[in-house]
This record gives C-alpha cells, sequence and structure tokens, in this order.
C-alpha cells in the first residue's frame, strides 16, 4: 500500500512538472504549491528549502521536519549545498518558502536589531561527536559577546581541542542561528568565517552597536 502510495505521488510530482511549463509564472506558482501539499500529504518530503535576501547577501535556509539543517551563504553555491543535502539527508527535497516562513521572518528580525535570540527548531543531523558539542555550546553564546576558540574547546568537553573547535565553527551548517561569528581567536582577531571576514566583521559589529 505504502509503495503504490509513493508511486502514485511520484506520478503527480511528474505530470505537474510536465504541464507547469503551459503556465505563467502566477499559475506555476499555484502548481508548485500543488505540489508540495501532495508530496508532504504523502510523507515525501523530507527537506524543504527556500532562499532568502540578508545585508551579508542571499542566504539558502534548509529545514526538515524536526528543524533548521543548513543555512548557506552564496559564496557556498547553493546549487552545490542543495546536491549536498540530497546526498547527506535524503534526495526527497523541494522548494517549499511556506515552510520556512518563521526562520526568514526571524533572521528578518534579527537583522534589523529586533531580535537576539532565535526561536526556531534546529537539526544538527550534520555534525557528530565533538563536532556537535562544540555547536551546542555556541547556543549558549550571547549576543553581543565573544568567546575564544579555547573557551569553546572547553566548554565543549576538550581543552587541548583548540583546532578541532575551530574546524567545527568553520563547517558550522547552520550560521548566525548556531552563532559561530561569535567565536574569536584569543587575541581578539577574527578567525575564520564560512560566510567570509567581511560579513563576520558586520555581524559582531551590528551586535555590538
Amino acid at each position: 500500500m505504502t509503495e503504490h502510495r509513493e508511486q502514485t505521488a511520484r506520478q503527480v510530482v511528474h505530470t505537474l512538472l510536465e504541464s507547469s511549463t503551459l503556465f505563467d509564472d502566477d499559475a506555476h506558482g499555484r502548481l508548485h504549491e500543488v505540489l508540495v501539499a501532495r508530496a508532504v500529504d504523502e510523507n515525501l518530503l523530507d527537506v524543504s528549502y527556500r532562499t532568502v535576501e540578508s545585508p551579508i547577501g542571499p542566504l539558502l535556509l534548509a529545514a526538515t521536519p524536526a528543524g533548521l539543517v543548513r543555512v548557506a551563504f552564496d559564496g557556498e553555491g547553493h546549487d552545490a549545498v542543495l546536491e549536498r543535502l540530497a546526498t547527506d539527508v535524503s534526495p526527497r527535497i523541494l522548494r517549499a518558502p511556506s515552510r520556512l516562513d518563521d526562520v526568514a521572518t526571524q533572521l528578518d528580525e534579527y537583522f534589523a536589531g529586533r531580535r537576539r535570540v532565535f526561536e526556531i527548531p534546529i537539526d544538527l543531523q550534520l555534525a557528530h561527536g565533538f563536532r556537535r558539542k562544540v555547536l551546542e555550546h555556541l547556543c549558549e553564546i550571547a549576543y553581543g559577546t565573544t568567546e575564544s576558540y579555547t573557551t569553546v574547546a572547553a566548554a565543549a568537553g576538550n581543552p587541548a581541542a583548540v583546532r578541532a573547535a575551530g574546524s567545527a565553527c568553520a563547517q558550522n551548517p547552520i550560521p548566525l542561528v548556531v552563532p559561530c561569528h561569535r567565536v574569536v581567536r584569543g587575541d581578539g582577531t577574527m578567525g575564520g568565517y564560512r560566510g567570509g571576514l567581511e560579513a563576520k566583521r558586520a555581524l559582531l559589529a551590528m551586535e555590538a552597536a
């Protein structure tokens, strides 16, 4: 029965995608919403995604039913990120903007200076072991403050693993919401950042204002 339902849903998806080329943008959008709704109803949507504009460039947002799983900067190549998500999380991935409305709204509020704490479920399935412990600690670093990589390593349970803490920050799959930009070197200099040093400086300056 489940296999039959999945085959039926795939047929609907295929038909909608084929027919959508015959319609204008509004009709195409409505067809896409039907596609998303059907995928959800048939339990065929594991990863929803959308893009949003921000002061530090376009951002790709992706979420599973468990929560936000990825935030990607433009420089990472959004198509490449989606391909990696299809491999690492699930190939059942679809653009579904409305399912990420709350994330987009809270990011807008953050960049406008009206939000200091994100209230968004997150899915850390892309991080494991010590790296995951680092990310969990990053969520505890308060808005407008910073910590050193040494402090983060110790808080994550391994004071000697400073390089590993830096690597965890550099590979953080959910930047901004998991605020790795608040981690700096012991001498106060920036260190690296997945979105680039200019973005990191801008975020820290915004939070310090």
